[in-house]
């Protein structure tokens, strides 16, 4: 059964997939800025880039670093060992992905999340409130994730956009200070604003899809805090953590520290305080890694939908 809610999820998202690009498709042309070997290779190795205040530049096309695969037939909530990322006993039910492709798990950090389940490699799972129990149950079992967003056409949830698999564009503006990320999957387009500004009080503005973002600088590290969020209780389609339909509610606040600790490499560690869907706070570990020589597609989702009259 568990296998075959996930086939029946998978099935619904490939309708966001279905053009997902492959590597030879993506426009390629060669950025001299890059450090390269003797071979031509990307150096790995290189320093980190900084920006002209000194700190580390986030700018280029990043991908993320995970499997987006769900688990073989005979997992039932663990990998072919039966362990999870940590080597320990995964939690029944628990969609388990390899933590070490390409960058090897760290221990001292917090778990990796998985593409269908945030808390897929956390022991115990996440952490539900009733009212978020409940809300995954219907979304999960009962409808099998059809009103996943992101199978819709719509902004997907806070964790989804780091997870999925097209990738997104870091740029640096300069008036108004901000970071802006431009993901191909769906067109989606979010705002970090670097000028001083404080987090809004919640409710003020009217909840977004993207929340409203606010970024400082804590040595190398990027401090984002996200808050006015569209939340489960707005629609079926808003308050989606993960595929399998972990909600967060409009009480979220995410706040993700972002670093570049390597040229290649960028890693996020994200927190989401939500006392209504969470008894307490969890964080997990998104890594990315950058798509050199290459640029976003076009993303038309809606070309997709036909598919849904096959997922019943």
């Amino acid at each position: 059964m568990f296998l075959e809610k996930h086939i029946a999820v998978a099935a619904v998202i490939v309708c966001g997939l279905v053009s997902l690009p492959i590597a030879a498709q993506w426009p390629t042309t060669k950025d001299p800025s890059v450090p390269r070997d003797a071979t031509g290779k990307v150096r790995a190795d290189a320093p980190v880039p900084r920006t002209a205040d000194g700190k580390p530049d986030f700018s280029g096309v990043w991908m993320r670093a995970n499997s987006a695969q769900p688990p073989s037939p005979d997992a039932k909530g663990k990998d072919a060992k039966g362990k999870d990322a940590k080597g320990k006993a995964a939690p029944a039910g628990t969609a388990i992905e390899p933590a070490t492709a390409p960058f090897p798990y760290d221990p001292s950090g917090p778990p990796v999340a998985t593409f269908f389940e945030a808390g897929g490699n956390m022991e115990g799972g996440l952490p539900y409130t009733d009212w978020a129990r409940e809300i995954k149950r219907k979304r999960f079992n009962d409808l099998q994730a059809r009103d996943n967003p992101d199978a819709n056409c719509l902004p997907m949830g806070f964790l989804q956009f780091h997870q999925q698999p097209q990738p997104r564009r870091i740029m640096n503006v300069a008036n108004p200070k901000m970071l802006l990320i431009e993901y191909e999957a769906n067109n989606g387009l979010r705002h970090i604003y670097m000028d001083g500004r404080k987090l809004p009080p919640q409710g003020e503005p009217q909840p977004w899809w993207y929340g409203y973002s606010v970024g400082h600088w804590e040595g190398d590290t990027l401090v984002v805090e996200t808050n006015n969020l569209r939340g489960a209780e707005d629609s079926l389609f808003d308050g989606w953590v993960d595929v399998n339909g972990s909600p967060y509610s409009e009480q979220a606040k995410f706040t993700e520290r972002i670093r570049r600790p390597a040229y290649d490499h960028l890693q996020i560690d994200l927190t989401l305080e939500d006392p209504k869907s969470y008894t307490k706070p969890w964080t997990v570990r998104i890594d990315q890694r950058l798509m050199v020589d290459q640029d976003l597609i076009e993303f038309e989702c809606n070309e997709n939908q036909t598919f849904r009259q096959h997922v019943k």
